[in-house]
């Protein structure tokens, strides 16, 4: 059993040696703004590197004041021992603690500071350093009951700047800063292009139930950005090969496919019982190709279908981790099974795959992403996400990758939005008689545009201004009026426009018209045809005339005839005019 267990930890020593070889060790940092807004000799702009947990507030920013706490200083116990309390005042700003790195989990300083009521958290290094990301423990239960809690965004700062910061605050200076996020994914247009680095094994503990929560809670969301082409998502599945000198070896066998060139852990890490990382290579090929025919056939959404049903029908834990699982949730969804098998080809020829072997290339960074080497990784618009792998949040960064106003609606849902628009309607025009607002709630925050109403699209600067520009009318305190164009109709149209019964003023009588044309909507008349042939016409003893009373005299005949013209010039306004049921109808 020792001579097992020195292979095995020799193995998997080989194997991650080989893992790096692979990807070469490029690792890429993504940073976020943090501008000091005072004291006047720190003022400016510095780096800081995101905590690759907790929320970052992507696509927005936070102002705060520093507090760097007398005792506690790394924050490894809880505040409350110390009597220490980070909660802000009523109208004050909100407090970033400044803790010393060391001691204990970064993870463990954050959440500690949470609980005291801080906002958010900055770590200053304690050594002359490149910044470096902070990652959650691996494999630690304890650390993982907590790590999902943590809802305030942190960040790591180097010595230099946590040194002026400490000064500033030593010299009873008021420290304020702003943490912004705005640039820290891409969003150059109203698509966004983002990639999930994900595994199918269930039993590596927190990190795959943390996988499975997020497949399980995200797949609504993904599905709406991907079937109205907002985005295009990409799975990926990190594999390894074995090292040459294991290749025919039992234990490279029973984790590897296609000799040793691709492996995956064994999910117990124990090679005498249970599955092996052979069977989790294999289901990674399996939903790599689920995806791959899904493509294919135009609804890559489905994905997401499969992953979380094989996740809830297939557990290893129930002994349904097997290809008769698969299969079955295969056919449920409608996939061609036989397309899948001929993508996965053959586990056990002494080939490469396609397929993997175009995921070990992806895992090589490139540009402004860095290589690929823990699990799970998300990738928005080729920057690597950092934070809690939760809906909202991945969410809010995802949106943060659109251009400014071309968010779908998905982005404006209860994770998301602001609800500015709430408070004073944000400062943006509104118009209550027509139940409109310039005001939108987007995740990073209240825009003021001008809206479309009833199919005109209103135009100004969409805080005290919002116009009907269309032509012929404008929308001016809750009322329509006839503009001087509208005689430029057409020359019947402007005939009858000016002679229109000149008692009303012009709103006045648009505001009548108006409602006779409700009235013929009610009986669902498509154009108020009817109505010329209801309006009065007089015969030569100045009598009302009416169609059942047979043919009019010439002069009404005529009149009708005219009646009629104008119809035919009202279909013309219909087209060209977008608020055409009030021309047809004053006409």
């Amino acid at each position: 059993m020792e001579k097992s267990l020195v292979f095995y930890s020799g193995f998997w020593c080989c194997l991650v040696l080989a893992m790096a070889a692979l990807v070469k060790g490029r690792f890429v940092v993504e940073k976020n703004s943090l501008t000091v807004t005072s004291p006047d000799s720190i003022r400016g702009m510095h780096d800081s590197a995101i905590g690759n947990f907790g929320v970052p507030q992507y696509g927005g920013s936070m102002a705060g004041a520093v507090v760097y706490p007398k005792d506690n200083k790394k924050g490894c116990k809880g505040f409350d021992e110390f009597g220490l309390s980070f909660k802000s005042k009523l109208g004050a700003l909100p407090t970033f603690v400044m803790l010393d790195r060391g001691g204990c989990f970064f993870t463990l300083k954050v959440w500690n500071a949470q609980n005291a009521g801080a906002a958010a958290v900055l770590v200053a290094d304690d050594t002359d350093e490149p910044l470096i990301t902070m990652d959650s423990p691996e494999e630690d239960d304890k650390a993982a009951r907590y790590i999902q809690n943590i809802t305030i965004p942190s960040a790591l700062i180097d010595k230099n700047f946590g040194d002026k910061l400490k000064k500033a605050l030593s010299n009873g200076e008021m420290v304020n800063v702003n943490l912004d996020w705005r640039e820290a994914v891409p969003h150059p247009d109203d698509r966004v292009e983002y990639e999930f680095w994900t595994n199918s094994n269930d039993e590596c503990g927190p990190k795959c139930d943390m996988i499975m929560g997020f497949t399980k809670d995200f797949k609504g969301a993904a599905q709406i950005l991907e079937r109205g082409g907002y985005s295009q998502f990409t799975p990926h599945y990190i594999t390894w090969y074995c090292p040459q000198a294991f290749t025919v070896s039992k234990q490279c066998k029973s984790q590897c496919i296609n000799h040793g060139r691709y492996c995956a852990p064994d999910p117990e890490q124990d090679f005498s019982q249970g599955y092996d990382g052979r069977d989790v290579v294999i289901e990674n090929l399996r939903q790599l190709c689920v995806f791959k025919v899904a493509q294919e056939s135009k609804r890559p959404w489905v994905w997401w279908d499969y992953v979380t049903d094989f996740q809830i029908r297939c557990p290893m834990k129930e002994k349904k981790y097997n290809k008769e699982c698969a299969d079955k949730v295969i056919k449920s969804l409608g996939l061609d099974h036989k397309k899948i098998e001929k993508c996965m080809g053959d586990p056990n020829a002494n080939a490469e795959n396609p397929i993997l072997k175009a995921e070990q290339d992806a895992q090589v960074g490139t540009g402004s992403r860095g290589d690929v080497t823990i699990l799970p990784t998300l990738i928005v618009n080729n920057r690597q996400y950092r934070g809690k792998l939760d809906k909202g949040a991945v969410l809010k960064a995802i949106c943060a990758g659109f251009e400014e106003t071309t968010e779908p609606a998905v982005c404006l849902s209860n994770d998301v939005e602001t609800n500015e628009c709430l408070d004073n309607n944000g400062g943006c025009w509104q118009d209550k008689s027509l139940n409109a607002t310039a005001c939108k709630d987007t995740f990073r925050g209240r825009v003021c545009e001008c809206p479309m109403v009833q199919g005109v699209q209103f135009k100004g600067d969409g805080y005290s201004t919002c116009e009907d520009n269309s032509y012929g009318f404008r929308k001016d305190h809750g009322k329509l009026t006839f503009l001087p164009e509208m005689i430029h109709l057409g020359p019947i149209g402007g005939l009858i426009l000016l002679n229109l019964n000149s008692n009303y003023h012009a709103v006045d009588r648009a505001h009548l018209l108006s409602k006779l044309y409700l009235r013929k909507a009610d009986r669902q008349l498509p154009f108020p045809m009817q109505s010329f042939f209801n309006l009065p016409i007089l015969d030569k003893e100045g009598k009302d005339w009416s169609m059942d009373q047979g043919i009019p005299p010439m002069g009404s005949l005529l009149t009708l005839v005219l009646l009629i013209c104008i119809y035919v010039e009202c279909i013309r306004v219909f087209i060209s005019v977008c608020r055409c049921e009030l021309v047809i109808v004053t006409v």
